[in-house]
């Protein structure tokens, strides 16, 4: 008996108006999810993050989306009125933006928000909220959440406050994380850390990641699987593990661009794009 997808979307596109015409943003992308960590990869302007706010509905009012369907556990989110996909929004799907400073509220505490984030969506006390916010903190390895709840975002490091996000976006309890780049502005120590806590929280709670990243190493090493997008495109979908089996050319030519300690010496590869792939269609495999 076949398990219905976490979510499962269907001939996704959208298209933003400019003076010189439409600009077609994400085309024709289609993939299906359970309980997974699925990375989705490529480079600048190939469709990621649009992908992912599209999912939530959160691109601007001129932004012009179609799509056959945008499931989540079977319920039609193009059908979904504002006001019903607030209560989706943190409550059942969560998104990690990139820069923690640009996403958060400068004039109010940490503590506060991330209270927020929880009471937003469940009747509870003050005193409940503040004890469980605090243990969020903890469950996001800050070691002084005492001090941490009263800062505000400012007054934290990069790490830190790429910690207090995902404590923010996971107190609610949602069945599925969209992280955007939740770790490219941090050094590779920090960087791996807030990767090992985000892995720990997801697999425990039992719930699907979309990890939104240009880092094809880093995904492979985090994730079950990867969807390569290009020019608002997929070109492949493939397990983790099979990353540097891919023959696809544009896969291929990603991998081969980045550096290797125990490379062979002298300059790295171009990549070389062949307009053909956006003429292509790609059937992607759904959850098994």
């Amino acid at each position: 008996m076949n398990q219905e997808p976490l979510l499962h979307i269907n001939d996704l596109n959208v298209t933003f108006p400019s003076p010189r015409g439409a600009v077609h943003a994400v085309q024709n992308v289609s993939f299906s999810m359970g309980k997974e960590k699925i990375g989705i990869v490529g480079e600048s302007g190939s469709g990621k993050s649009v992908t992912g706010r599209a999912i939530l509905r959160l691109l601007p009012p001129y932004a012009q989306v179609n799509a056959g369907a945008v499931t989540f556990k079977g319920q039609d989110l193009l059908s979904f009125t504002e006001k019903e996909m607030r209560r989706i929004r943190g409550m059942q799907i969560s998104m990690v933006m990139q820069d923690p400073k640009y996403s958060m509220n400068p004039v109010r505490t940490v503590g506060a928000q991330i209270c927020e984030a929880y009471t937003i969506h469940r009747k509870v006390s003050r005193k409940e909220a503040r004890a469980k916010t605090m243990k969020m903190l903890e469950a996001v390895r800050i070691r002084n959440p005492e001090q941490v709840y009263r800062l505000y975002p400012q007054e934290v490091s990069g790490g830190m406050g790429q910690r207090i996000m995902i404590a923010m976006m996971l107190i609610p309890e949602p069945s599925l994380l969209i992280a955007d780049e939740p770790t490219s502005a941090l050094d590779v120590t920090v960087q791996l850390q807030v990767l090992a806590i985000m892995d720990d929280l997801v697999t425990q709670r039992g719930m699907g990641l979309i990890f939104i990243s240009h880092d094809l190493e880093l995904v492979s090493s985090f994730c079950d699987r990867i969807i390569i997008m290009y020019g608002g495109r997929i070109m492949e979908t493939l397990d983790a593990c099979d990353l540097h089996n891919s023959t696809h050319p544009y896969t291929r030519g990603l991998l081969n661009c980045l550096p290797r300690i125990k490379g062979e010496k002298g300059r790295l590869q171009t990549l070389v794009r062949d307009a053909s792939w956006l003429e292509s269609d790609f059937s992607i495999p759904k959850v098994g």
